[in-house]
């Protein structure tokens, strides 16, 4: 049922596309049709492919790290209230500067390859899985906790077996907020300076005012994006089959 929903989803918005285009006459150059674009990612086809591979490669790896280092920032907080206090401005800043503005600083130090645009999928993925753990974990429930305590659970032994799977419920809302913005870090850091991608690609065809190859390479983009977070969406659903249905 989910598939077929998004199939007709698909099917109405561009539809609606093409009504737009004929409601309004706007010139192909600002906005092409549906079919012209379906003919440019025909066209285009094997270097989108080629270019999308680096793209994704870039996602999934700024994902994993950028999981992985929340993760770690999040159980360091719970376990020691003295790097708590050390750790929680640092996390709020790096929030608070723009990820966008520090494109440039990420591509002068780690250079035009692959690294700098992992690093800004990292800055934008760390956030939220960090801050979901870590509340999660921070509202394990207080009879829990005196039971363990009761029944002689060690520190470590209670943050295994009653913190953590508690907390997993809001660490996979977190997850899945970052698989959503997770192909923002990639495409911005293309966009700076790189020398492959689909962020790369959509400035060249920009440059050469091939709109309908940059509405093609974006089409390829969010059907990708929609492929990462629902691959993550189910992995976590199969992971913490507990929590309650989502209703859809």
């Amino acid at each position: 049922m989910a598939a077929l929903r998004l199939i007709v989803l698909a099917a109405g918005l561009i539809g609606l596309w093409q009504l737009l285009v004929l409601a309004t006459q706007v010139p192909p150059y600002i906005l092409p049709g549906p079919l012209p674009v379906a003919q440019a990612l025909i066209d285009h086809g094997p270097l989108l492919l080629k270019h999308l591979k680096t793209t994704t490669f870039e996602i999934i790896a700024g994902l994993l790290i950028g999981t992985l280092l929340g993760v770690s920032c999040a159980l360091t907080m719970i376990i020691s209230p003295l790097l708590k206090r050390w750790m929680q401005p640092v996390l709020v800043i790096s929030q608070a500067i723009p990820v966008f503005a520090l494109a440039p600083i990420l591509v002068l130090w780690f250079g035009y390859g692959m690294a700098s645009k992992i690093a800004m999928a990292v800055l934008i993925i760390f956030f939220p899985v960090a801050a979901s753990f870590y509340q999660g974990m921070r509202r394990t429930s207080p009879d829990l906790l005196e039971l363990a305590r009761i029944m002689g659970a060690g520190p470590f032994a209670t943050l295994r077996y009653i913190v953590i799977p508690s907390a997993l419920p809001a660490f996979g809302s977190g997850l899945r907020v970052a698989a959503a913005v997770a192909p923002i870090g990639a495409i911005v850091g293309e966009w700076v300076g790189s020398s492959s991608g689909l962020g790369f690609y959509m400035l060249h065809a920009n440059a050469r005012m091939q709109v309908d190859v940059m509405f093609a390479a974006l089409a390829v983009l969010s059907v990708t994006a929609l492929l990462i977070y629902f691959s993550v969406d189910y992995l976590l659903d199969k992971i913490i089959y507990w929590e309650p249905s989502k209703g859809i």
